[in-house]
């Protein structure tokens, strides 16, 4: 058994990995090592492997380096992957990012992929069917342009993501709701689009936390798996485990 730990901007995500195979998910806070502790006695875990767009606290690492089995940490640059990075700054990567086009990759046949991942911010990232990770894009996600609204403005709300919506807002709430979700599905739609047309073969994986709306042909081969990034975590620590296991 391995364990996947993915601490993202808003939460923990603890993964159970039985082979390839993800048996349970689980979601903490980061104050919140007391779940870490029992989801780690609830299985057999052999290895593990964590990543970390944020910086941990020191008691955060003790408990990581306390655990009974061996943890690895990626980075980015650093950590060997069974992909080809050629991101031009790969030590700035996030490794989110890069762990979600190695569980894309790795997931299906050589195909040329596109990852979305609708977070805190909106990831675009792409690896093609040669394996070779090429780079991405960064947007702002919804909860950020809806706080970014209220902040940089006198007189609009600070409205939130889910609510009452139309094609045209009635109220100012739902013409700020409208216009944020509405302007995230068609930037999603618009990527897609445009890079459908320069890879026929184009296969897109979303992922992320928000639900959306999307206007797509069913021609369109998209998955959502919003594992993805546990599942490349996964994949890479298979990837590393005989070092792993001679330390």
């Amino acid at each position: 058994m391995n364990l996947t730990i993915d601490i993202g901007n808003t939460c923990v995500k603890l993964v159970a990995f039985n082979d390839t195979t993800p048996v349970e998910e689980m979601r903490m806070d980061c104050d919140e090592l007391f779940k870490l502790n029992d989801f780690c006695e609830k299985y057999h875990f052999e290895h593990g492997i964590y990543s970390s767009v944020i910086n941990l606290s020191d008691e955060f690492k003790s408990a990581i380096g306390n655990l009974s089995f061996p943890v690895m940490r990626l980075i980015s640059g650093v950590t060997p992957i069974p992909v080809i990075n050629k991101y031009s700054t790969p030590a700035t990567l996030g490794t989110d990012r890069l762990a979600a086009a190695v569980g894309a990759f790795c997931s299906v046949e050589r195909r040329d992929i596109l990852i979305i991942d609708v977070g805190t911010c909106i990831t675009y990232d792409f690896i093609n069917s040669d394996g070779e990770y090429l780079g991405g894009n960064i947007s702002p996600g919804p909860t950020v342009r809806l706080k970014s609204l209220h902040t940089f403005t006198d007189a609009l709300p600070l409205v939130e993501r889910k609510g009452m919506m139309s094609d045209i807002g009635e109220t100012t709430e739902m013409a700020i709701r409208n216009g944020v979700m509405h302007g995230v599905e068609y930037e999603i739609e618009g990527y897609i689009n445009d890079f459908s047309s320069k890879y026929p073969n184009l296969l897109v994986y979303l992922t992320g936390g928000v639900q959306l709306n999307l206007r797509i042909s069913e021609k369109k081969c998209i998955f959502v798996d919003k594992l993805i990034v546990p599942k490349g975590l996964n994949y890479i620590l298979l990837y590393n485990i005989n070092e792993l296991i001679h330390k």
